[in-house]
């Protein structure tokens, strides 16, 4: 395991999620939370779990960013606040 690039993963990880949680258009928060999930799949690649990664992959990144994106077709895509 490449101990710089881990470092960058992580870092990269903790500032996506904390954007995403910040972020007020919605739909930007949902492209955030697909990124997390893709980071998150090339940690798991890295650490040599290649089916985990896989599967975090495909549903965390593309399934569940569709139904995000879906969902939010039937909603308001920036917050009251």
């Amino acid at each position: 395991m490449s101990e710089p690039l881990t470092l960058i993963l992580f870092i990269f990880a903790i500032i996506a999620g904390i954007a995403a949680l910040t972020v007020r258009d919605l739909l930007v928060a949902v492209f955030i939370l697909m990124a997390y999930s893709f980071v998150m799949a090339l940690i798991y690649a890295e650490m040599g779990a290649v089916d985990v990664a896989f599967t975090e992959a495909s549903v965390g990144a593309g399934v569940s960013g569709v139904f995000f994106i879906a969902a939010l077709y039937l909603l308001n895509r920036r917050s009251k606040d």
